[in-house]
């Protein structure tokens, strides 16, 4: 009588495999939700493109519709094929090279305050002008970000503002608004 002897890590009697946790069949799909809101700014820019004034001077064949509609169409293009991709069972790689741990719950207070930096610039950038509303912007993204330089980052936030709003106006040729700075820069 011969006994083979036990493999390593057995431990005797019959092997159960154990099935692995079934997610639901839209969280095996969630890049849909890409794929709708890429169908959804496609659409946008389509409808946005289309209602533009067609009363422009045009110097050529291609007319100011031209670019919106080819960026929307595009928009549309990708979502449909994205959402192909994934109903036949593709799936994007995980996020394996960052130094990121995914099982880490977000922090919602750094999010809530880069909102909240957002949603003040959009408010007061009418009331106050770019360049201040630009160095609020540019400081609250540092400080919640993590950033507690109480000197530098003010600095920095004031130079990128005043820096972006002369580029802007005097090279682009784009007005922003200037507030009460206005006449004197």
């Amino acid at each position: 009588m011969s006994s083979a002897a036990p493999e390593p890590g057995d431990v005797g009697g019959p092997q159960r495999s154990v099935p692995e946790p079934r997610a639901g069949w839209f969280q095996d799909r969630s890049e849909l939700v890409v794929s709708a809101l890429l169908a959804g700014a496609g659409a946008v820019v389509i409808i946005d493109a289309m209602r533009m004034p067609t009363g422009f001077t045009q110097r050529g064949p291609v007319g100011p519709m031209a670019m919106p509609l080819v960026v929307g169409a595009l928009l549309v293009l990708v979502a449909v094929a994205l959402a192909v991709d994934v109903l036949r069972g593709g799936r994007g790689d995980a996020e394996g090279g960052e130094d990121v741990d995914l099982s880490t719950p977000p922090e919602w207070r750094t999010v809530a305050l880069l909102v909240g930096v957002f949603v003040a610039n959009i408010v007061l950038i009418d009331i106050v002008g770019f360049p201040i509303a630009g160095t609020l912007l540019f400081w609250g993204a540092a400080f919640a970000l993590g950033s507690r330089h109480w000197v530098r980052d003010p600095l920095i936030a004031v130079a990128l503002a005043l820096v972006t709003y002369v580029v802007f106006g005097e090279l682009l040729g784009v007005t922003l608004p200037g507030g009460p700075l206005e006449g004197v820069l």
